[in-house]
């Protein structure tokens, strides 16, 4: 078994990564594993320019923020205070809510794909999940839990550009299936029963002994 690892949730708003983000913690836990949770757009100073910029606290083209998710992710990885290279050599298991996957989704449709990966290929080169878990959901199912627990709306949470993210996802995992490690569930579904899914798999891919 592998001593630790780095899984990072991926997924359009409201698919529930978070929630399950805790689940797999506290299962990994149990399991005797120290485990590090962090998120992308990170706490930091680049973190929040951009939460500024999506909560229309800020104006910031998409070119800019694009820019600022690629310096915001290597300082995510390279930071020598809570970097995820740093905790990953301090023996923690690392669980990202959103890594250079959600940048492919939700930028490509302003910037092109090709340019996206190219300017996150560093910290592609740097580190790779080992796992990449996809919670799916409809762009609808999306808008309707966003609607219920949110009074405000921010940028990309509309539903035209969420049909649009969703489908950016499904042409990234293909396009990169033979690099990645994507795991997809439908979260659609009782917290229980995804969380049990994914369970399921971090079991088979890091716990399990191969046959000889």
């Amino acid at each position: 078994m592998k001593k630790n690892f780095f899984i990072a949730f991926e997924g359009i708003d409201g698919s529930g990564k978070s929630t399950q983000l805790k689940l797999l913690k506290e299962r990994l836990e149990r399991e005797g594993l120290q485990v590090y949770t962090t998120c992308e757009p990170t706490g930091g100073p680049i973190g929040k320019m951009i939460r500024d910029a999506f909560n229309g606290r800020a104006e910031a083209d998409h070119r800019v923020i694009g820019a600022l998710f690629v310096a915001d992710r290597l300082d995510h990885l390279l930071n020598k205070t809570d970097g995820i290279l740093k905790k990953l050599d301090e023996g923690y298991t690392v669980i990202t809510d959103r890594y250079y996957l959600s940048s492919y989704a939700y930028q490509s449709p302003y910037l092109g794909l090709d340019w996206v990966i190219k300017a996150n290929a560093l910290s592609a080169n740097l580190l790779r999940p080992d796992l990449n878990i996809y919670i799916d959901i409809t762009a609808e199912t999306s808008i309707d839990r966003l609607n219920r627990r949110r009074t405000s709306v921010e940028l990309y949470e509309t539903l035209e550009n969420l049909q649009v993210v969703r489908q950016k996802y499904f042409e990234v995992m293909e396009l990169l299936k033979t690099e990645e490690n994507i795991f997809v569930t439908d979260g659609d579904r009782a917290h229980e029963m995804i969380a049990d899914d994914i369970w399921h798999k971090i079991n088979h891919e890091f716990f399990q002994t191969p046959a000889m």
